[in-house]
């Protein structure tokens, strides 16, 4: 089993090696990972996303609650705990809070789960791959990005008149039309729509035609690869951080979240498959998607680069400890 993961992991190990080094060979410099993000986030995840969701039939989805449940807790709730001891506990700004929080929170489903979970439940593990991403891009990504949209708001800005800086709370928001603005604005782009609009096909059980469906895919299958690409170049010029931060966030993905579920589940009484399938979709490392969105809004990017590559790295042992629990 420890191949079946290694041949799903070592691919992510390696394109970010290829970037690193493409990078320290001067074949790209720091600023074209603007230009590779704006691609990825743009068309390529998108489209990506968009396909992930609607693949998944609602019967399909409907057949599994209990794991949709689970998971949702599992994701969005360690996403709002790790926010709260962030902002409020360590006083961190809520644009570093929220990156985070993504990055502890939410398992990278869409990239690396299907050849993992695949290998081990078949068919049957489209859905926890499926439901994992809906509950991510439905749930964590809309809330991220508003977040990091209003993240200029918490530095006092210059104003005149002595005017006091923006506020974030629900009165400033309806007041304020630059904050209404900038929701409006992140809402907008293709990663927060284009996968809702998935979402509401699914809920009506539309059809996307298959042909349609596959177009999308081909730009969408290289988001992971140019998403990965761009983080090694990120390491190259930042170097590799390992920190408290860092550490904790990644000890929170790959150990602390799975071991939550795994504990919770075996005290409700559940078992395999459901438990297994459950487990290792919070086991995965850390979604790609963290970086990309520390290169859009300039926060943190090297804390995230290095943060996606030493959960990437860990969770070889890590994933290959929870299989051999529970298999």
């Amino acid at each position: 089993m420890f191949e079946t993961i290694l041949g799903a992991l070592l691919p992510a190990i390696i394109t970010i090696l290829l970037g690193y080094f493409a990078a320290r060979h001067h074949d790209f410099e720091q600023k074209e990972v603007p230009t590779l993000n704006r691609m990825v986030m743009g068309y390529a995840l998108p489209f990506s996303l968009f396909v992930g969701v609607v693949s998944a039939g609602r019967a399909d989805l409907l057949k599994d609650i209990p794991l949709a449940v689970v998971l949702a807790i599992a994701i969005l709730g360690m996403y709002c705990l790790i926010f709260l001891l962030a902002h409020f506990v360590f006083r961190y700004s809520a644009s570093l809070s929220a990156l985070g929080a993504l990055a502890a929170a939410a398992p990278s489903t869409a990239f690396v789960g299907a050849a993992v979970l695949g290998e081990l439940y078949g068919v049957k593990a489209d859905i926890p791959v499926a439901v994992g991403s809906i509950i991510i891009v439905i749930g964590l990504v809309p809330v991220t990005i508003i977040i990091l949209s209003l993240g200029g708001t918490e530095a006092p800005p210059k104003h005149r008149r002595g005017k006091p800086a923006a506020s974030t709370t629900p009165e400033a928001v309806r007041q304020d039309p630059d904050i209404r603005g900038k929701i409006v604005s992140a809402l907008k782009q293709p990663v927060v729509w284009l996968p809702m609009a998935g979402f509401m096909l699914v809920l009506f059980d539309v059809d996307v035609p298959k042909p349609f469906a596959d177009s999308l895919s081909l730009l969408g299958h290289a988001s992971a690869g140019v998403a990965l690409f761009a983080s090694g170049i990120i390491l190259a010029g930042y170097k590799i951080v390992v920190n408290g931060p860092v550490l904790f966030l990644v000890f929170v993905k790959n150990i602390v979240q799975p071991s939550l579920v795994l504990v919770g589940m075996l005290w409700f009484g559940y078992a395999n498959p459901i438990l297994g399938q459950a487990v290792l979709t919070t086991a995965l490392p850390s979604i790609v998607l963290v970086v990309m969105l520390s290169v859009q809004y300039r926060v943190a990017e090297r804390e995230a680069a290095s943060a996606l590559f030493i959960s990437t790295l860990l969770s070889l042992l890590t994933m290959s400890a929870f299989i051999a629990y529970l298999l």
